[in-house]
C-alpha cells in the first residue's frame, strides 16, 4: 500500500459519516478510526492509522477482503449528562418502600431535584440532579448495590 492511497482513504473517513474504515490488503489490515472528546458534545479528532501484519492468503486465488460501506447513514451522536454515585452504597429509587419513586424516564427534573437515596453504613444520602433537564434512563433498579462513581441516571439537557 503507497502512502497516497492512505492519504485517500483518511480524506474519504474525514468528509463521510462512518467513523471507522478497515482495509485488508496484500497482506497488510490498515485501520484508520475517527477520535471523539468531549462528553457533551462530540468533536472528530484527525483519523488515526494503525497497522498490522496479516497473514497471507491460503491459496493464489484468495482475494484480500474488500471494505463495504455501511448501508444507513451513521447517525450523530448524543451524548447525555450522567448523575454518578458519589459513595459505595444501596440505592433506592423511592423514599418508602409503598411510595412512588422519585424519577421516571421522561420526567422533567430541575437542578436539586431528588432522584434517589443511596443508603451507606444507615445513612440516607439523597442524590439529587447537578443539573436541569430529561432523565433518558434510569440505569439502576431499588435495591440495587451500587459502586462509587457509577452511573445512576442519564439526562438530557433542556
Amino acid at each position: 500500500m503507497d502512502i497516497s492511497y492512505l492519504k485517500k482513504l483518511i480524506r474519504i473517513l474525514e468528509k463521510s459519516n462512518v467513523g471507522e474504515i478497515e482495509v485488508e490488503e496484500e497482506g497488510l489490515r490498515i485501520r484508520i478510526s475517527k477520535n471523539s472528546l468531549n462528553n457533551i458534545v462530540a468533536v472528530s479528532q484527525p483519523a488515526a492509522v494503525t497497522t498490522h501484519a496479516a497473514p497471507a492468503p491460503a491459496s493464489p486465488s484468495a482475494q484480500p477482503a474488500e471494505t463495504v460501506p455501511p448501508t444507513a447513514p451513521a447517525l450523530p451522536e448524543i451524548k447525555y449528562h450522567e448523575i454518578n454515585s458519589p459513595i459505595v452504597g444501596t440505592v433506592y429509587r423511592a423514599p418508602a418502600p409503598d411510595a412512588d419513586p422519585y424519577v421516571e424516564v421522561g420526567q422533567i427534573v430541575q437542578k436539586g431535584t431528588v432522584l434517589c437515596i443511596v443508603e451507606a453504613m444507615k445513612l440516607m444520602n439523597e442524590i439529587e440532579s447537578d443539573m436541569a433537564g430529561r432523565i433518558v434512563k434510569i440505569m439502576v433498579e431499588n435495591g440495587q448495590p451500587v459502586e462509587y462513581n457509577q452511573t445512576l441516571f442519564l439526562i438530557e439537557p433542556v
